[in-house]
This record gives structure tokens, sequence and C-alpha cells, in this order.
């Protein structure tokens, strides 16, 4: 599924620009794995960077990652990171999302990271929710410090924030 997504995400032009920072995941838990995606990315000439939980409920910092990083793995989840820490911002974020609504709202695993990192950086990167079609909800009844994403791609679905 995670091909479907990339796929879509490739056929809208979600990335039609210049070449800048583009923040990923390494999936977990089913999430779809667009990793393919963004090597196709690092191929025209974006670069690209992993989250890393630096301190709990605070915002993640974005470290760099190519094709030769070297990984170890996160404490908190066992998420693979880059092993040397190289900090970068990026301009688009690639979030994995569990649930989302409408109005591009969307449900994470429930430790609010994604929101704290959005808040905290300004400019805001653009923001590109991923999940599966199965996760769409009516609402997830966002709260205060709910951030809405940009956009939000499934396998059969291109969302834009109205």
């Amino acid at each position: 599924m995670g091909d479907a997504i990339a796929v879509r995400a490739a056929a809208q032009d979600v990335l039609n620009r210049e070449p800048c920072c583009v923040g990923f995941y390494w999936p977990i838990r089913g999430e779809p794995d667009l990793r393919a995606f963004v090597r196709s990315l690092l191929e025209r000439g974006f670069t690209s960077a992993l989250p890393v939980v630096v301190e709990k409920n605070a915002p993640v910092e974005f470290h760099n990652y190519t094709a030769s990083t070297r990984l170890t793995r996160q404490s908190v989840w066992g998420i693979p990171i880059p092993a040397e820490p190289d900090p970068v911002r990026p301009d688009v974020l690639l979030i994995p999302l569990v649930g989302m609504d409408k109005q591009c709202y969307r449900l994470g695993y429930g430790g609010g990271y994604y929101d704290r990192t959005l808040a905290s950086l300004s400019p805001r990167p653009f923001a590109i929710g991923v999940g599966f079609e199965l996760g769409r909800l009516d609402t997830i009844y966002p709260q205060p410090h709910d951030i809405p994403m940009d956009v939000i791609i499934t396998e059969a679905r291109l969302l834009e924030r109205a």
C-alpha cells in the first residue's frame, strides 16, 4: 500500500517544487512505507531527514539522512535513526497518521511529537499526512494543540486543507 500512496503523491505532484529537505519517517506498526519514494526524491536532488526524539514530550529534531547513513535504534520505539547527529530543518514533512478527517487533522499514536514540532517551527514546514483510507473519520474532534496537515495522501485520494 505504501507504493500506491507514493504513486499517488508522485502523480499529484505533491513535491513539485525545487529540491529541498524532506523529513520522513521510518515505518513501524504497518505504516505506509515511503522509503523508496524518498530514495527517488534523493535521486532528483532533494535531501532528507529522519525524526529523532531528543527529549520526552518535546519537539523532535530531524537529522540528515542519505542512502549511506549509518543507523542505530532509538530507545523509545526501537526506530532506526541516524547514528551520527546532523540536525537539519526540513522544508516538507511526511507525517504518518492512524486516522484523519476532512479538515486534514490527523491522529497519530498519541505522543504529540509532530504537533509540538510543527508548532515550534517558523516558518512551518509543508505538512503532508500519510495514511490509509480506512483511517478516514468524520472528525477527530481536534483539540487546541492539534495542528492540521496541509495535505493528506492515502492510497485512494489526496485531500487538501480548505
